[in-house]
């Protein structure tokens, strides 16, 4: 309690102090941007790693990131969905999970909390699409539990997306075209935040969700995009190389030079062949070889540098026909 004593006198000396004006508009009314769902996780800390400002987050905190079905549950999440998309016009929403979840470990072994935590139980039969998502389609096919739990983090954001869409007010939006959700996963030892991209169903740099339009100024140069096979038949199914060149990035050199130090796998690209069936030959757009050197030239494979996955990751959480 003395340390959080200590950190409202800094916080009122330091910040406070500084942004009178901001917090004299913001007692008049709030303009957040965002609605970020996340885990109560004390490990995860919205505004820091997005290194937003007060009033920019609206934010909706719980055991999981869970977002029951409209109908399912009478909690607060579903009317402070309601709240940031009819009352505040909130546009864009952020579903992010994290390492090391305990409500995911927990879900992948409920039968264990009916009789020392009732209430978590309860709470994540909510997630039940999830556990069993998980269970029928990977935990038969040798993966150890520390894999198991990854693959529930990153399934779990995906499912809550799809729940968010069962709300009407969610599913108007959309149609409107007024609305975009994105699933984040955290990772606490790194820092690094993965964002899933559902055209090539893989988890990638976040910067490779942002749109022209969003950039802002001169922040960002407009070589960023979705995807490069946004709009395009047969997208690959797993990770691929970004349409940017990554080597004109601030500190992209030293970590490139990192990882070829430390490995020089590759990871091939797999194609959807419209049957169900999987490719394993992909190359670049007809006009973009020069944009991006790092393809490897005759067999489709991928410098792993270029990826926020490792091989294992890439071969793990993805969506798509396996």
């Amino acid at each position: 309690m003395r340390k959080l004593v200590k950190g409202l006198k800094q916080f009122r000396a330091e910040y406070v102090s500084t942004h009178i004006e901001l917090l004299e508009q913001l007692a008049h009314m709030q303009h957040p941007r965002v609605l970020f769902i996340t885990c109560s996780d004390s490990r995860v800390a919205p505004n820091l790693m997005t290194n937003a400002d007060l009033g920019d987050l609206f934010v909706i905190r719980n055991a999981g990131n869970i977002i029951p079905p409209y109908g399912a549950a009478n909690g607060g999440e579903g009317a402070a969905v309601e709240y940031a998309v009819q009352a505040l016009d909130i546009q864009q929403i952020v579903v992010c999970g994290h390492s090391h979840c305990g409500a995911m470990k927990g879900l992948l072994q409920l039968g264990e909390l009916e009789m020392t935590m009732p209430l978590v139980y309860d709470w994540l039969k909510h997630a039940e699409a999830t556990r069993r998502l998980v269970m029928e389609n990977y935990a038969t096919t040798g993966h150890t539990k520390e894999e198991l739990l990854e693959i529930a983090v990153a399934e779990n954001v995906l499912t809550q997306i799809e729940n968010l869409k069962t709300y009407p007010v969610i599913h108007s939006r959309l149609f409107r075209g007024k609305l975009k959700l994105y699933a984040w996963i955290y990772l606490i030892e790194t820092g690094e935040v993965l964002a899933y991209d559902p055209e090539t169903h893989a988890y990638m740099s976040p910067q490779m969700q942002i749109q022209d339009h969003d950039l802002g100024g001169d922040d960002l140069p407009g070589r960023y995009t979705a995807t490069q096979y946004s709009g395009k038949q047969n997208s690959p199914i797993a990770c691929e190389l970004p349409l940017y060149q990554l080597d004109d990035m601030p500190g992209w050199e030293q970590e490139q030079e990192e990882t070829a130090q430390s490995s020089q796998s590759k990871v091939t690209l797999h194609r959807s062949n419209g049957s169900g069936q999987n490719s394993s030959q992909a190359s670049p757009s007809e006009n973009s070889s020069s944009d991006r050197a790092d393809y490897a030239a005759s067999d489709g494979s991928s410098d792993l540098s270029n990826l926020w996955l490792s091989p294992e990751q890439a071969n793990r959480i993805y969506r798509g026909a396996r």
